[in-house]
């Protein structure tokens, strides 16, 4: 069995892969100061908890836009699993061409859910990663990483209309009646949630007038779902992208587990 890890800025998405079906998977906060004991602990709870064998997970594939919790998540692995894992980063196969001015400055996440992509969807296509950022990343019909876009998240958004003006309350992120708001936490729903949407829909139209009509749009994270029901322009909600990525990459590097 194979663990794949993805340590973002706001949560950490862990699951256990057979083969090709997914087991279980789960989210759990990311947090800089927790130990790794700790992760190690939650780790083996979650496991546990869905019947796996601890001894049965043979590979871990690992992707971190977090330094620090980087080195942090390999010592779980090697503690708690036995396992040395694969760091998505320089050297490591991929399937695809990465075409940015300095390779480096990609984040694995974006490398991962790019090459999903290629994998299961071909190109060209548009990765809409909507995370605790808002990313866009392009894929050309021949399998390269040719670059994007990144934007602040709408969690971000909401969460700075609060914190940087005096009388705008914090709302939970849910679809208004109407795009006229008619009471102030109405209003910043529509403004966030309808905003977003113009957000990637104009986003998505300058990629194909770049890409080329045929781009195939893909949306992630979280809150693909909430932005799909608003918008035609995201064809396919893969929440498991990135898991799947991983998966993908790591049998491309070291085989099935």
């Amino acid at each position: 069995m194979l663990l794949c890890i993805d340590v973002g800025n706001t949560n950490t998405v862990m699951g256990v892969y057979d083969g090709d079906r997914l087991l279980a998977d789960w989210r759990i906060s990311t947090d800089h100061q927790r130990m790794p004991d700790e992760y190690g602990l939650t780790m083996v709870g979650f496991v546990s908890h869905h019947g796996i064998q601890r001894d049965a997970i043979h590979g871990v594939a690992l992707a971190s836009v977090v330094p620090p919790l980087t080195d942090a998540m390999m010592t779980v692995c090697q503690r708690y699993l036995g396992q040395e894992p694969l760091v998505i980063g320089a050297g490591v196969r991929t399937g695809i061409a990465i075409r940015y001015d300095n390779p480096r400055e990609v984040g694995a996440d974006r490398i991962v859910n790019v090459a999903a992509a290629l994998r299961l969807y071909g190109g060209p296509a548009c990765v809409v990663d909507l995370g605790t950022g808002t990313t866009f990343d392009a894929l050309s019909a021949q399998g390269e990483y040719l670059g994007g876009a990144i934007a602040p998240g709408i969690t971000i958004a909401a969460e700075a209309l609060f914190q940087r003006t005096a009388k705008l309350p914090r709302i939970d992120l849910q679809r208004p009646p109407t795009a006229i708001g008619t009471n102030t936490p109405d209003a910043m729903r529509s403004g966030i949630l309808f905003g977003y949407v113009g957000l990637v829909e104009g986003l998505v139209a300058r990629f194909r007038r770049e890409l080329g009509p045929d781009m195939r749009v893909i949306g992630t994270g979280g809150l693909a779902p909430v932005l799909a029901r608003e918008t035609d322009v995201i064809e396919i909600v893969d929440q498991e992208l990135t898991l799947k990525g991983l998966r993908l990459i790591y049998e491309l590097n070291r085989g099935t587990p």
